[in-house]
């Protein structure tokens, strides 16, 4: 049988590969569109995405949402995923065997989108993926979480850097 985001999605959600299935409310496999040009990669669901189900609706994920909106894009333009699954008890970061267990859906992901631009937010994100060969031939975004943008003004201004030159990425892609 051929792989599917939907496929995907629905073993995210029925998984129980690592603990953090125990304590969360459900998986929160991404959402967007099949054939994004823009993949955005951030650590792990937070309480407000292990309630919806949806990845970035919480505070930190209408922040990136406004900045991407600024840059012309909305929701429906990014395929919006984490290196995690489920939410993390007190929104600690995710240990070393829950992002090996949920790595090779973020694989598959990379796989059947096939982004031509990889946003990663933050450390978990940036050392689960950066020199990744799926990653290899795309173009690839740096950045901190939008969470810490929020908290640190040093770190807003090069979050509002990297999503410029994600401006100037994307203005070549059209």
């Amino acid at each position: 049988m051929s792989d599917s985001l939907a496929r995907v999605e629905a073993e995210v959600r029925s998984c129980t590969k690592c603990r953090l299935y125990k304590s969360a409310q459900c998986g929160v496999p991404g959402e967007g569109p099949a054939r994004a040009r823009i993949m955005v990669v951030g650590q792990a669901p937070g309480a407000e995405e292990d309630k919806s189900g949806r990845p970035f609706v919480g505070r930190s994920g209408k922040f990136l949402v406004t900045t991407l909106q600024k840059l012309g894009l909305s929701r429906k333009d990014v395929f919006m995923t984490s290196v995690v699954k489920h939410f993390p008890p007190k929104n600690r970061v995710p240990r070393a065997d829950e992002i090996s267990a949920c790595f090779p859906y973020l694989e598959r992901q990379l796989l059947l989108v096939a982004p031509r631009t990889v946003v990663l937010l933050g450390n978990v994100a940036l050392r689960a993926l950066h020199h990744h060969p799926l990653l290899k031939n795309k173009n690839v975004i740096l950045t901190v979480h939008p969470s810490a943008a929020m908290r640190f003004p040093a770190m807003r201004k090069k979050f509002e850097a990297d999503m410029m030159r994600l401006k100037r990425v994307i203005s070549g892609m059209s």
